[in-house]
């Protein structure tokens, strides 16, 4: 029976072009228009580590002074140096990872590239593995070059094919700010969107090109270069002893179990820093996994989250005037179906036919919205915004515009439907 009410469609289509085409305008315009956004949106929020998530946690503590004290108010979103360092020192997790972003000048070897700044890293050991960093060539530093502030450096597989043509660099040396490191591995694809691990540099978009010990970095006096939350006099020296929050702070807990005796571990922590002096705030702590920190910082921008309801909203009203399109379309066609009821077609069969012309006609519309929702995307990239190079329609979104213009068809073509099936067929042979 659908081949049959299938071809009926068609025909039908055929019959009424100028309506039909108005009908799939409508459609192509609302889904075209709310895929846009759905997309921009789907990747925005999307999890940059689907196989890990679940098991990374940004702990959070509290060591400021009483000013601006609120009780069970949010802790800073960073660590000092001391904390950082106290516990990422505890190993109470799985694995952990102490961190900072900077920009560096890197001195090319060869004389035909100029000296530039390069995005970079400083970090330990575990940052590698706990994250599931691949590597093109040779390998990370572990524990012991952490703790022998070695003059190690790993670089991203874009800087390694800028400055040594794609060939295996490893054990080759690299220049950073003046100091010669020695080049131990380079990285594969890796480029997790957005930037969950610190979002104190942009979002999106955002790639290292140099990873060091943090160690290092210490030991030969690397500047850290903003993103320093301080209080009372610490003004904004982001240095060891400074009480200000500077570094991210990562750790690996692999069951829920874990996840709860961790987060007493910071209680606990925190009351000894209290007992201590250094803390003067009641514990105050935080353990939320990567998908909670990414809805707890707000990284998707608040436009897009807007302009997606907008969309959303145009799309309700392009398939209110599809309704009405679609039943001034099926009740020109009364006399056709009351001769049909008159011989004898039921009121359901008439309804499903009606309802197959609708998903043909919402299919339409949606493979139209596709190419719209594609022009539409190609615009977004070209914004100035960081996420816009990640507005890419994937297979995903793909199926789902042509399943949503389908559906959204189909609605939209429900009360027609039924109104024109319910036609009294007498009145209408009478008429004719």
């Amino acid at each position: 029976m659908f081949g049959y009410y299938f071809d009926l469609a068609m025909r039908s289509l055929r019959r009424n072009k100028a309506l039909t085409t108005l009908i799939v305008l409508a459609i192509a315009l609302g889904i075209g228009a709310s895929m846009t956004t759905l997309t921009v949106l789907h990747v925005l929020s999307g999890d940059p580590l689907p196989d890990r998530s679940s098991m990374l946690y940004a702990p959070q503590i509290d060591p400021r002074d009483m000013g601006d004290y609120q009780p069970q108010g949010e802790p800073l979103d960073q660590v000092t140096w001391i904390d950082g360092t106290n516990l990422l020192q505890a190993k109470r997790a799985d694995r952990q990872a102490l961190m900072t972003g900077v920009s560096v000048a890197i001195q090319p070897a060869q004389s035909a590239l100029d000296p530039f700044y390069e995005t970079a890293r400083y970090t330990t050991a575990d940052f590698f593995p706990m994250f599931g960093v691949p590597f093109r060539y040779g390998h990370a530093w572990g524990a012991p070059e952490d703790a022998a502030r070695a003059a190690v450096v790993v670089i991203s597989s874009k800087l390694n094919d800028k400055l040594f043509g794609g060939c295996d660099s490893s054990g080759r040396m690299l220049r950073v700010e003046g100091h010669a490191l020695r080049i131990i591995g380079v990285l594969g694809d890796w480029r997790p969107n957005p930037h969950f691990y610190d979002l104190h540099v942009k979002s999106y978009g955002r790639d290292e090109g140099v990873y060091l010990p943090l160690s290092t970095s210490q030991d030969l006096h690397l500047a850290h270069l903003g993103g320093a939350d301080c209080w009372g006099n610490g003004g904004a020296d982001a240095t060891p002893t400074a009480p200000c929050v500077w570094l991210q702070f990562w750790v690996q807990l692999d069951t829920p179990t874990q996840a709860a005796a961790y987060r007493q571990f910071l209680i606990h922590y925190s009351q000894e820093q209290k007992s201590l002096g250094r803390f003067l705030r009641p514990p105050n702590v935080r353990l939320r996994n990567l998908m909670q920190w990414l809805g707890y910082e707000q990284v998707v921008p608040g436009d897009v989250r807007l302009q997606t309801w907008l969309a959303l909203g145009f799309l309700l009203v392009c398939l209110v005037n599809t309704i009405g399109l679609m039943l001034a379309k099926f009740l020109r066609r009364s006399a056709e179906l009351g001769v049909r009821r008159a011989l004898g077609t039921s009121r359901r069969a008439l309804f499903m036919q009606l309802l197959v012309e609708s998903g043909v006609i919402g299919l339409a519309g949606g493979l139209g919205g596709l190419l719209l929702a594609y022009l539409g995307l190609w615009l977004v990239r070209r914004q100035p915004a960081d996420y816009a190079p990640l507005a890419h329609l994937d297979g995903a979104m793909l199926v789902m515009t042509l399943v949503l213009a389908v559906v959204a068809s189909l609605l939209a073509g429900a009360l027609p439907a039924w109104r024109a099936s319910h036609i009294t067929p007498g009145l209408q042979l009478k008429s004719h």
